[in-house]
């Protein structure tokens, strides 16, 4: 005689040590987590009767099919809403001088919060493990808001992801499209940048270099993405040797590599803008080095703002990120998801910043 089975939990797949996820039971029915959520966790709303009754089934078969259960301590944190949003921004100190790039994002956050009802929880890198840390604990005290709002241009991917896995509603501040599941704002940096690369070919540019750090952030090669398509619109070069990627571009952009690049037909350069602002600072002292005049032997443009400590500076030809719309627009997703609503913010546009960086190019002999 076998023995009676216990009613209870359906068998995990083959092979299954871990708990399955609602990430994972959205993927296998082609819908997103908020509406494996309404189906499976519904709420006193009625929210979930919006749902079509072959999109629940799909789902609860998805559910079957993995073994899932929901977690009965997730569920009651899930209900406990305390109106706090978190910030968690990837630096050492949380970024309140007015002059740091990340301030008019905050500005942005937090009138938007508050008109929508919420408090905010500001938390950095350092928060557990000293400065920068980024790790699991580090993360995990963000857990203690409904939701959670990222800056930072480098992300830990992997606790991003399982913060997201687990359910835990999370927006990052900038495309993070290689994030499956995690929801971002941006601004559009590809359409802003050929706007800039069209305005120098309308002057008569036809070689421009863009000058960018050597990594994958999202924004930079968004801003690549741009520049190329800017070109190939323009009907100019789109070589290899129309941008310059460094590591550390004010040591590698030297006063020989920008006479080398004139004496070729470079007459307008292109920087990109970082936390650190090297390709930017590395240009400049590069054609200053180089005793080139701007604009009149040199044209140079600036795809976002220039550092607060060149304020002094004439503001460069380039665009402006708007920095407070984008902060606000992050905070209405994030409430979205906390309410379990399936929601997406538009990318947020540029507007063009003419200057006195560009002219048209000096006539050649």
């Amino acid at each position: 005689m076998e023995p009676r089975k216990r009613p209870g939990r359906p068998p995990a797949p083959a092979g299954r040590t871990s708990r399955p996820r609602q990430a994972e039971v959205a993927r296998l029915a082609g819908v997103s987590q908020a509406t494996v959520s309404l189906v499976l966790s519904p709420k006193p709303d009625g929210k979930g009767r919006l749902i079509s009754e072959e999109t629940r089934q799909r789902v609860l078969e998805a559910a079957r099919s993995l073994g899932y259960v929901p977690d009965p301590a997730a569920r009651r944190l899930a209900a406990a809403r305390n109106n706090l949003l978190g910030v968690f921004s990837f630096t050492a100190t949380f970024p309140t001088d007015v002059q740091h790039s990340y301030y008019p994002f905050l500005v942005g956050v937090e009138r938007e919060a508050a008109a929508l009802g919420y408090d905010l929880v500001l938390f950095t890198g350092s928060s557990t493990g000293g400065a920068g840390a980024t790790g699991p604990e580090a993360l995990s005290r963000v857990r203690l808001a409904d939701g959670c709002l990222f800056i930072g241009r480098h992300t830990p991917r992997a606790e991003l992801k399982r913060l997201v896995e687990d359910g835990f509603p999370v927006v990052h501040l900038g495309r993070r499209e290689e994030l499956e599941g995690v929801a971002w704002v941006g601004a559009d940096y590809v359409r802003a940048t050929r706007d800039v690369v069209g305005h120098l070919a309308e002057l008569g540019h036809r070689r421009i270099v863009l000058v960018r750090e050597d990594d994958d952030a999202s924004a930079s090669t968004d801003r690549q993405r741009g520049f190329l398509e800017g070109l190939e619109a323009a009907g100019l070069p789109t070589g290899p040797t129309s941008v310059f990627r460094s590591a550390d571009p004010q040591r590698e952009l030297t006063r020989e590599r920008l006479r080398a690049w004139a004496d070729e037909g470079v007459t307008a350069f292109i920087a990109e803008e970082t936390d650190t602002g090297a390709a930017w600072r590395g240009l400049l002292s590069a054609v200053r080095e180089a005793g080139l005049d701007c604009p009149a032997e040199v044209s140079l443009a600036l795809l976002g703002s220039p550092p607060a400590d060149l304020a002094n500076e004439p503001v460069p030809t380039g665009f402006d990120i708007p920095r407070p719309q984008l902060g606000a627009a992050a905070v209405r997703l994030l409430a979205a998801l906390v309410a379990g609503e399936e929601a997406h913010e538009p990318l947020v546009g540029c507007a063009f910043r003419p200057g006195p960086t560009t002219g048209p190019p000096p006539a050649r002999p």
